[in-house]
């Protein structure tokens, strides 16, 4: 049986602000002379959304902002109650959802532990025999006697968190508290949920923003997209699905905002003219095969001469995760470039990535290594699986060539070598 049924749930939220008292009187005023006042339409953080979750899953729930995974998770909870619909929770529940609002600040860490551990419903026994491990964990031992109004909110979310997993329960339901803190106590936290996960054999709800950690943690996923699930499956064929939407988004408007302010820093000396991905013929193409040749063109104009300039050239993800760079600077000799248009182009004779969208960002210094140019998603390219993706380790970010040997036996070739391709003469359109 289902310990989490949620039956067609619907949650409506009223847009606008509050009337003022006199703008209340006259609709009132309106309304006995039966003349019509006109109604805000409400606004659907979740529209018919209908699942359910077996005992022991860790299900993910992804989309983006404003998608409703809040929504949900705080109905899921209990915190507030759906317009329409059913919600069926079956065992206890303990809501890692804004783990440090209910910190009464005036008073000490030690004393917010006992106060929120005895609401999330332990008793004072219990309390006393995990103390040390949730001060331990929150690594607030110097300031456990300190006014909780004296800590940064960092300490304040670690307290909470120390606090909130602590507790065993049937149902633990996750919103973003996985990225609290700095990076070394984040890593804790993923200790910790995987350890609830793997060891209590708790039902888990995990909202977060970063689909690594999801595809890590869940067994499953679901995709919101404004209120409604869009994909309900497996935790690898629903992150794709997201990323892929996501990617398209990203590549529609990287195309419509090619001069986007926020994306490039400029001098004034040097102004981009085209970026462009080519094949071995010089061609301009939107596409390669993973494991294939890229090159990259760009051509720019200078508005002022530049002695020796570093020309920098590099891709990146969607997400602004920087996979290759590369400086004119490392060539034995540079020339000087006059005013005028000029044109680089960077030959990676094997780009290993897996399929899917990838951005260009190029730099240009002086010789002094001043910034000249700065810009990123400057264009938006896309890369291909190979025929035999569907045999490939999904978990991967990279593709790169590798031979393998079992038993002293080595085995055929994963990939075929590739023959860099020629390098094109130009890239003029």
């Amino acid at each position: 049986m289902p310990v989490i049924e949620v039956d067609h749930i619907t949650k409506e939220f009223q847009l606008g602000q509050l009337r003022s008292l006199k703008q209340t009187a006259l609709d009132v005023l309106a309304r006995l002379r039966g003349r019509p006042v006109p109604e805000r339409a409400p606004f659907k953080a979740l529209d018919d959304v209908d699942f359910k979750v077996e005992q022991g899953e860790v299900l993910g729930i992804i989309g983006h902002n404003g998608a409703g995974k809040s929504t949900l998770l705080k109905l899921l909870a209990g915190i507030s109650k759906p317009t329409k619909g059913r919600i069926d929770v079956r065992g206890t529940v303990a809501p890692l959802i804004e783990v440090s609002a209910g910190f009464v600040s005036e008073l000490s860490g030690r004393e917010n532990i006992y106060l929120n551990a005895s609401i999330l419903g332990l008793k004072r026994a219990e309390i006393l025999k995990k103390f040390d491990e949730i001060v331990a964990f929150a690594e607030l031992e110097e300031f456990i006697d300190t006014p909780i109004k004296r800590y940064s909110s960092g300490m304040q979310v670690r307290l909470g968190f120390a606090v909130a997993t602590s507790i065993r329960a049937d149902i633990l339901i996750i919103d973003e508290v996985l990225a609290v803190g700095d990076l070394a106590f984040q890593r804790k936290c993923f200790s910790r949920i995987e350890e609830i996960i793997k060891r209590s054999g708790s039902t888990v709800l995990l909202v977060s923003h970063n689909i690594r950690q999801v595809e890590r943690l869940c067994s499953r996923a679901l995709l919101l997209e404004r209120g409604r699930i869009v994909e309900d499956g497996t935790t690898l064929r629903v992150c794709e699905s997201f990323f892929a939407r996501m990617n398209r988004a990203v590549s529609a408007n990287a195309e419509k905002q090619r001069n986007l302010a926020s994306r490039i820093r400029s001098s004034g000396e040097a102004e981009l003219l085209s970026v462009n991905i080519l094949d071995a013929a010089g061609n301009v193409i939107d596409s390669i095969i993973s494991g294939g040749t890229i090159q990259i063109c760009i051509r720019f104009r200078l508005n002022s001469k530049l002695e020796r300039p570093e020309l920098h050239i590099g891709t990146h993800t969607t997400d602004f995760f920087y996979l290759t760079g590369s400086s004119s600077a490392l060539a034995e000799s540079r020339p000087d470039l006059d005013v005028g248009v000029h044109e680089a182009v960077q030959t990676i004779p094997s780009y290993p990535v897996k399929a899917g969208p990838y951005c260009v960002r190029f730099a240009i210094l002086d010789k002094h290594r001043r910034v000249v140019f700065n810009g990123e998603t400057l264009h938006v390219f896309h890369v291909l699986p190979r025929a035999s993706e569907a045999l490939q380790d999904e978990l991967r970010a990279i593709d790169i060539p590798v031979k393998w040997s079992i038993d002293g036996q080595t085995l055929d070739r994963s990939h075929p070598i590739l023959t860099p391709a020629t390098i094109a003469p130009g890239c003029s359109p």
